[in-house]
């Protein structure tokens, strides 16, 4: 954990780039005003996932676009605070270029940190718990080598055309089913109660579901759903003791 004073951020589900390049770019100023309202107090920053609606890394060129989070990105970095970005669904194809140009930690996989006397388990959440077998099975053909070596011969012009449009379509199937909580049914929770039992964590973050929701586990343990950038416009703050999940209200 970073020296720097100040207290822990954690966002995600930007989807930058969704549904069109209008939305998404006022919704890339409303975050960029969201990281200068928190910048004065803010010493780590974790982003959850679904920051792009869809990113890959070719071996010169990456999506256009996105500049001004990117230069922000890298003015918090500069500054000195230290910024995690786990991968998501949509933009999972993430490697190293946030690493080498902005000196930032990309996350593959669910991890547990500790902050001060607290602990936290961390992660975007897609595929986690039982169910949703048919996006397992295509994740894994997605994060194939083959895969995405084959993807990469693709003309950029081409394969994030193609990208954006198969994402699109997951995208709205997720918005009409998902903007609800299900209690105890939820895929997030069960997993949430699977860890418990094997770690003793204070909180449980996730991204993915993009419904905001602070659900008590029993009289330790909370699951947070961060909901997302998009229309609840929800982050979760950490002030060493308390972890509340605030509202950003953004005026244009």
């Amino acid at each position: 954990m970073s020296d720097k004073p100040g207290n822990i951020f954690f966002a995600s589900d930007f989807h930058l780039g969704a549904p069109d390049y209008d939305s998404s770019r006022k919704r890339e100023d409303k975050i960029v005003a969201w990281l200068n309202q928190i910048q004065p107090n803010l010493k780590e920053l974790y982003l959850l996932g679904d920051i792009f609606d869809f990113w890959f890394e070719y071996k010169h060129v990456i999506p256009k676009g996105f500049i001004r989070l990117q230069g922000k990105l890298a003015e918090l970095s500069d500054a000195g605070i230290k910024i995690y970005i786990f991968k998501g669904n949509h933009d999972l194809w993430m490697k190293d270029y946030f690493t080498k140009e902005l000196n930032i930690e990309i996350i593959e996989k669910p991890i547990i940190k500790q902050f001060g006397n607290k602990s936290f388990y961390l992660a975007h959440g897609d595929g986690l718990g039982p169910g949703d077998l048919g996006f397992k099975f295509i994740k894994r053909i997605f994060i194939g080598k083959i895969n995405k070596w084959l993807f990469r011969w693709l003309h950029p012009d081409i394969g994030i055309t193609l990208a954006n449009f198969f994402s699109g379509k997951s995208r709205v199937k997720n918005y009409v089913v998902n903007d609800s909580f299900l209690g105890e049914d939820e895929w997030l929770v069960q997993h949430a109660r699977k860890v418990i039992e094997k770690h003793e964590v204070d909180f449980l973050l996730f991204g993915h579901r993009h419904y905001p929701k602070y659900y008590k586990l029993n009289d330790k343990s909370v699951y947070v759903n961060l909901g997302d950038m998009i229309s609840h416009n929800t982050y979760a703050e950490f002030d060493g003791e308390f972890l509340e999940l605030k509202t950003f209200n953004y005026v244009q």
